[in-house]
């Protein structure tokens, strides 16, 4: 049977506990989660993606670790880690494939390195496919009764996850939900997947800083010329402030964002399109023009019956994603398991 033929588990018991694992381009995070959604512990630190796979995962564990000790919680009641990564990925050999914003993790066995490191069985996932299960499970999904949601994050690069009819979808490769790579511009900027003028090449973190940069280099005016190493945060910033670059930088990536809210509203017909991930933090500056324009642009009846919000877990959503891994996908204590419906 494969993973996307079933119903995913309902969350486990309070008291049963789990190291949660975040590997991003940008940051590492971990964190012991419980099966009610308390975070025990949690802390970030930045990925160094240039050092390559294997320097990243002896991090992450050693933070892993840390996050053991800092939890209270012995490690004898750990049950497993849940590790969220970004795509493509094979989540049931454990094996990461050379994901765009990951250089050099190339048919990396992620899963077999975190077990033989720490000793607990481990699971993997695609991050954004995570993030909808944990959005389901213990945020906005949860808090609206739904069981259609689509949760599309917007950070280093874009993903997406899909909660359809009840259940997580995974696709028959465990890839479904690529939605950074919708196209936008057929004959657009490259970008890292390998195609041309994707919703990533354009709206993640990585490319609204990188498109403020160029036109920049191009001869374009910006107090943003002052700052030493320009940010998505730092173009959101001049944006509200009124610098024309950076308005028409940042109008362009919500016009982008509205048009592939559009599509995923018409394509899934979701209740809820859920955003997160770094670039949301901006809050009503990204939620509002990307509701409206998503809203606006799809066709009846899913304009109708369709939603736009943002991430109820907040900074938490990292570790909340990589733990629902563990409690979805690994056996979970006896004397805890939940009895079947």
């Amino acid at each position: 049977m494969r993973p996307d033929d079933r119903h995913p588990r309902r969350p486990p018991p309070a008291d049963v506990t789990v190291l949660a694992l975040d590997i991003g381009g940008t940051k590492l995070a971990a964190g012991v989660v419980t099966g009610d959604g308390r975070v025990l512990s949690r802390e970030v630190i930045p990925s160094h993606a240039n050092e390559g796979p294997w320097s990243m995962i002896d991090r992450l564990v050693d933070l892993g670790r840390r996050m053991i000790d800092e939890s209270g919680v012995s490690p004898s009641r750990i049950a497993g880690t849940g590790i969220a990564c970004g795509g493509p990925l094979d989540p049931e050999t454990g094996i990461i494939l050379s994901p765009p914003n990951l250089p050099g993790w190339d048919r990396i066995p992620l899963v077999d390195a975190v077990t033989e490191r720490l000793g607990l069985p481990a699971a993997v996932e695609n991050d954004a496919t995570a993030g909808a299960l944990a959005e389901w499970w213990f945020g906005a999904g949860r808090s609206h009764g739904v069981n259609d949601l689509v949760y599309l994050t917007i950070s280093t690069g874009i993903g997406g996850g899909l909660v359809l009819d009840g259940r997580l979808y995974r696709g028959v490769a465990g890839n479904a939900g690529e939605l950074g790579h919708l196209t936008v511009v057929y004959d657009g900027r490259p970008c890292g997947c390998g195609r041309r003028g994707c919703l990533e090449a354009y709206a993640s973190g990585t490319n609204i800083a990188r498109r403020a940069r160029e036109a920049i280099a191009a001869g374009e005016a910006s107090t943003l010329a002052e700052r030493p190493a320009i940010t998505s945060k730092d173009v959101a910033e001049q944006a509200l402030a009124g610098d024309p670059l950076a308005g028409r930088i940042w109008d362009e990536t919500m016009a982008m964002l509205g048009s592939g809210v559009a599509n995923i509203l018409d394509v899934f017909n979701p209740a809820l399109v859920v955003l997160g991930g770094g670039v949301t933090r901006s809050g009503d500056q990204l939620l509002v023009p990307v509701r409206e324009a998503g809203l606006r642009q799809a066709m009846e009846p899913a304009r109708r019956s369709g939603e736009v919000v943002l991430t109820e877990l907040g900074p938490i959503h990292d570790v909340m994603s990589a733990a629902v891994v563990a409690f979805d996908r690994l056996p979970m204590p006896a004397a805890l398991e939940e009895t079947p419906a």
